[in-house]
């Protein structure tokens, strides 16, 4: 991040927005870094899209961007990013505790209205939730002042055989892993144990610290996420492993 980048005078588009905010996720967790081709993929279009509007970007002093270089906020940028990070999350989370919505379901419903809401009415849904910490996935809420409450936490598909974890975040880029890690009782908050760390053909087997996992019985997970055998334990895919951050206990 820069400290020298003006003050941005206006109000951001959408694209901006949208930009500017998957650059500062790429940065949330230490080792990652934002690429022309993640931001392609995470937006939707084609990397030669994204290489223009970078440039657009740093000309509006928003980001520092050289082509094939990496790619920083500016102050500006960042100001921008965590504005919207926190409607986004705060959006999530009222929609999943008062709308009773899936927390596979609320990341696009909150893409589309973190555009769209005021000051005073994220104010108010802040308020009415209690001010959470962390929205429905673990992930945090940056602060009115923008700071951000986070602790590190290393992916499930890191953690060797035997070690209890207890679940802090859950990626929200996948709900079809969501969807299935809620059919078999894992959530934020939830400890499991690493029966067989992850192998060379990209799974792992974990289980719930207090028993079997979900109702038991043979099950299959959405493609992508997992199963679970017979034991009660889960079967999870690299995708599926590499979603979890957990926190050994």
């Amino acid at each position: 991040m820069t400290s020298d980048a003006p003050a941005f005078d206006r109000e951001p588009s959408r694209m901006e927005e949208d930009y500017l905010t998957n650059v500062w996720k790429a940065y949330e967790w230490p080792g990652d870094r934002p690429t022309t081709t993640d931001l392609a993929a995470r937006l939707g279009v084609t990397p030669s899209t994204v290489s223009a509007n970078l440039k657009k970007l740093a000309r509006d002093a928003l980001i520092e961007y050289e082509p094939y270089g990496s790619i920083q906020l500016t102050d500006a940028g960042r100001a921008i990013a965590t504005r919207v990070v926190r409607r986004h999350r705060i959006i999530e989370t009222y929609l999943v505790q008062r709308l009773g919505l899936g927390w596979d379901e609320v990341h696009d419903e909150a893409d589309r209205l973190e555009h769209a809401v005021s000051d005073l009415v994220l104010d108010a849904m802040d308020a009415e939730l209690g001010h959470p910490a962390a929205d429905p996935h673990g992930d945090p809420i940056p602060g009115r002042d923008g700071s951000i409450p986070f602790a590190d936490a290393p992916t499930l598909a890191a953690v060797g055989s035997g070690v209890r974890v207890r679940v802090v975040r859950v990626a929200d880029r996948h709900p079809e892993v969501l969807r299935y890690l809620s059919e078999k009782g894992v959530a934020v908050g939830t400890e499991l144990v690493v029966v067989t760390a992850m192998d060379a053909s990209g799974a792992m087997r974990v289980r719930h610290a207090g028993g079997a996992a979900g109702s038991g019985g043979a099950a299959t997970g959405p493609a992508g996420a997992g199963s679970a055998n017979a034991g009660g334990e889960l079967e999870l895919s690299a995708t599926a492993a590499d979603s979890i951050r957990a926190l050994p206990l």
